[in-house]
């Protein structure tokens, strides 16, 4: 792997793991399973660690999937330039690029 992904997927992996040092946004279905599956579905993106080719082919560690209170969960990590109005013109280097999570159910997709 080269270094400026293994860079984005090492950023990738610290918003995944602190959620509230960056940009988290969820959709009202997540939102609708209330504050303690909320919690619970947080705790699992902070560990989550089932990256494989078919879900992580570049190996940034940007997407996962995974079943919480019966339902589908995905997790994607976009990368936006400093004032979120565009795409980042470099994902590996943070003083010119926003992470953003978004956690949706599955069927909101």
């Amino acid at each position: 792997m080269d270094q400026v992904r293994e860079r984005i997927r090492t950023l990738n992996d610290e918003l995944r793991r602190n959620l509230p040092n960056g940009h988290a946004v969820m959709t009202t279905g997540i939102a609708a399973l209330g504050p303690e599956a909320v919690a619970r579905i947080i705790k699992t993106i902070a560990v989550y660690d089932d990256f494989c080719h078919a879900n992580d082919p570049y190996g940034e560690h940007d997407f996962g999937s995974f079943e919480a209170d019966g339902a589908v969960i995905f997790f994607k990590i976009d990368y936006y330039d400093r004032a979120l109005t565009g795409h980042s013109p470099d994902p590996s280097d943070p003083s010119v690029t926003e992470r953003v999570i978004t956690i949706m159910l599955a069927d909101e997709y």
